[in-house]
């Protein structure tokens, strides 16, 4: 309950959008569904808040089928929009291109998931996946049925199998979601000019000590150290710009326009140590906002 009383803050703060928190006492996807689906006439949009995968995903995708209003996981697709946005900043002060980039996403659950398909759809093909058993490949059979289609949209790209210290060998980006720690002689196996995002709080998977010894740009989740991923820098203004266009889904095309708007706020400033805007940058959600409801509109879900 802290963490959702603290998000319907921030909504109202930097969105000016009326929050509230509902804690349901169960598990159960069916009963998630029905009860979000009985209550969703009060509200005008539904963001989902620490159901874990691969749960997630089931209930994620039964509501929006079901409800004409917009259902957003932010711990999916929040994380997913800032990490693309800090990457593609990333990727110009380096001189890296997209189509060469070689990734590895260490996580495969909410947020793994989530931020290889954006990466995906912003066109960088060349990812890896690795969970606790190693890189996501579609001759495993322990997969779920998320991770599964995962593996068949980036195994076929990569061509690499085995452990994360095999991938990360040569690769040109780590991006952290899965705790943990990643062993000195790993990292620096890492390419020349290397990127380093360690997501997990409050202990980052490789510590920015260790990182910058071996990496151009390092970002974490954390506040007290320089590009931190936030997930205040997406959602208030993706629900906003959402309801003014009076949308009636949160569209693939709506994300990846949130985040290309977050990356440009500060493209034209943007150095090793400042490659996302800070949460408190007024033109953060007026600009996201304004991207969404135009891609709304483009995708043909706005009804304004």
């Amino acid at each position: 309950m802290p963490v959702m009383e603290g998000k319907a803050v921030l909504f109202k703060q930097f969105g000016g959008i009326d929050a509230i928190p509902i804690c349901l006492d169960t598990t159960d996807v069916d009963e998630l569904v029905e009860t979000i689906v009985r209550m969703a006439p009060s509200f005008g949009g539904i963001n989902l808040e620490d159901i874990s995968a691969p749960r997630c995903f089931e209930v994620e995708e039964r509501l929006k089928q079901r409800l004409d209003i917009p259902v957003f996981h932010d711990d999916q697709h929040g994380t997913a929009v800032v990490v693309l946005a800090a990457l593609e900043n990333a990727i110009r002060l380096t001189g890296k291109y997209h189509d060469t980039l070689r990734v590895v996403v260490s996580g495969a659950g909410a947020a793994g998931v989530a931020v290889t398909r954006i990466l995906l759809a912003a066109g960088i093909p060349d990812i890896a996946v690795v969970d606790r058993t190693g890189v996501l490949h579609r001759d495993r059979t322990d997969l779920n049925p998320v991770k599964r289609a995962l593996a068949a949209d980036t195994a076929d790209t990569t061509g690499r199998w085995g452990s994360l210290g095999a991938v990360m060998d040569g690769a040109d980006v780590y991006i952290g979601l899965s705790g943990g720690s990643v062993p000195e002689d790993v990292v620096a196996s890492m390419a020349d000019e290397a990127i380093i995002f360690g997501l997990a709080n409050p202990t980052p998977e490789i510590h920015p000590t260790l990182a910058h010894k071996y990496a151009r740009i390092v970002a974490t989740g954390r506040s007290d150290f320089p590009n931190q991923i936030n997930n205040v820098l997406a959602f208030p203004g993706i629900f906003r710009g959402t309801f003014d266009a009076r949308a009636t889904a949160i569209t693939e095309g709506m994300k990846l326009a949130a985040a290309q708007a977050l990356a440009a706020i500060v493209a034209d400033e943007a150095r090793d140590d400042m490659i996302i805007p800070s949460p408190f940058d007024p033109r953060v959600a007026p600009t996201v906002a304004a991207a969404v409801a135009e891609a709304a509109r483009r995708d043909g879900v706005a009804r304004r």
